[in-house]
């Protein structure tokens, strides 16, 4: 794998060699697995934290979760503009500061109300974070050079959520809910480092835009007036909301429903690793194929799967053997949608990165863990609403593509 354009290569990197490209991938992967693994490390410790806080057990523990997710999203608006002014690497800098500082806050909160402040201010951080990654990538690459490179940078991205619940499960063992957040702090700092010591500064001097009300109103307002970019930002939003739900869900339906919690993460990482496999074959397939072919038909195929899974409930009741592997297969239909989606929502934004990485970030992630909420909240002890849930957001996003590619599907 080797990155096309000059400036990573030849640009020098603050201490060592010039980043090259599979460390370059590695280190946005890991820039943007922090979100993830500050979602899912502690889905293990819902339980205990509810316990510790008095919390009853129930949907009320979600808040964790969606405390985090909602602080993700009107931040990102901010963290655009202030990069495409003073460069990625400061906003990157304090992003990581404030990410590291508020993991180990967590271990401390008084209350559990303080907990979700702090979880909700983390949420800020990491907005920081993904808008730079992303801008840092689109600084350097376009079009199916980008999905591939995102597509590589999510394979990689796929292994904490994975991995991460069987963190929290190996915390457990050994300590107590705490360090579920005490490991972000430590996750910050090595990743923070990392960029200190490796990434050069990815904008140029002359592209940097005018920090102004005006200036930076034009720039989204370029961004939402772009039918493409407005199209794939809201058919985004949609159907990750589905992902946020049964992120939010998941301990619940593997623990209550399917009596799984001694062994919810090794199911966990099933799905996960589903979508990690997809990903890695978008990266490989997209140059080829092309951005909307393989998306379009991915989605398709994450409608199929969920009616047939929602069918499937409504027939069988809640099977094990039925659900794991229609759901793993549904899931990993994100990683042919994701990336793709991402990168034609970015492709006309040329020198607008960051304010165009910050409005994609605030619209897919505000409307995405909205909805998730939403869907999460009306978990029932079935598995009947999530997975109605699924088909309906499916529909939604295809009806909003339709719309945004006037009729026309798989076009390369």
């Amino acid at each position: 794998m080797a990155i096309e354009p000059r400036k990573i290569i030849k640009r020098p990197a603050p201490w060592g060699s010039p980043l090259q490209s599979r460390e370059f991938v590695a280190m946005m992967a890991f820039c943007l697995a922090l979100n993830a693994l500050a979602i899912d490390t502690m889905l293990p410790a819902l339980d205990d934290i509810a316990a510790f806080y008095d919390v009853p057990k129930g949907n009320q523990q979600q808040w964790i979760i969606f405390s985090y997710i909602l602080g993700f999203g009107v931040p990102q608006l901010f963290a655009g503009p202030l990069s495409d002014r003073f460069g990625r690497k400061i906003i990157l800098r304090l992003s990581f500061l404030f990410y590291i500082i508020c993991g180990f806050a967590c271990m401390f909160a008084p209350s559990f109300a303080g907990l979700l402040v702090l979880r909700t201010l983390q949420g800020i951080s990491a907005a920081g974070i993904r808008v730079t990654a992303a801008a840092i990538i689109r600084d350097l690459f376009a079009g199916r050079g980008m999905a591939r490179i995102m597509s590589f940078v999510m394979t990689i991205f796929m292994i904490i959520p994975i991995i991460a619940p069987g963190i929290g499960q190996i915390i457990l063992i050994f300590a107590d809910w705490r360090w579920t957040f005490g490991v972000l702090g430590i996750a910050g700092l090595l990743v923070w480092l990392w960029t200190e010591l490796r990434l050069p500064e990815t904008l140029d001097a002359q592209n940097m835009r005018l920090l102004k009300p005006a200036v930076i109103a034009q720039g989204y307002w370029q961004v939402i007036t772009n039918p493409l970019t407005r199209g794939y930002m809201l058919g985004s939003g949609v159907l990750f909301g589905a992902l946020f739900a049964f992120i939010g869900a998941s301990e619940q339906i593997f623990s209550d429903i399917f009596d799984q919690e001694t062994y919810f993460a090794l199911w966990f990482a099933g799905i996960a690793g589903a979508l990690t496999v997809v990903n890695f074959i978008n990266a490989r397939i997209v140059e080829r194929f092309g951005m909307r072919r393989i998306s379009h038909i991915a989605l398709l195929v994450f409608i199929a799967l969920s009616s047939a899974n929602m069918l499937c409930a409504v027939i069988f009741g809640p099977k094990l053997g039925l659900f794991f592997p229609l759901f793993a297969l549904t899931f990993g239909c994100f990683g042919m949608v994701g990336a793709n989606f991402s990168a034609l929502a970015m492709e006309p934004l040329g020198k607008l990165a960051g304010t165009g990485s910050a409005a994609y970030g605030f619209t897919t992630s505000g409307l995405s863990s909205l909805i998730g909420l939403l869907v999460a909240s009306q978990y029932d002890g079935t598995l009947i609403p999530i997975l109605t849930g699924y088909v309906i957001l499916g529909l939604a996003c295809l009806a909003i593509v339709l719309i945004t590619e006037k009729g026309r599907l798989f076009r390369s």
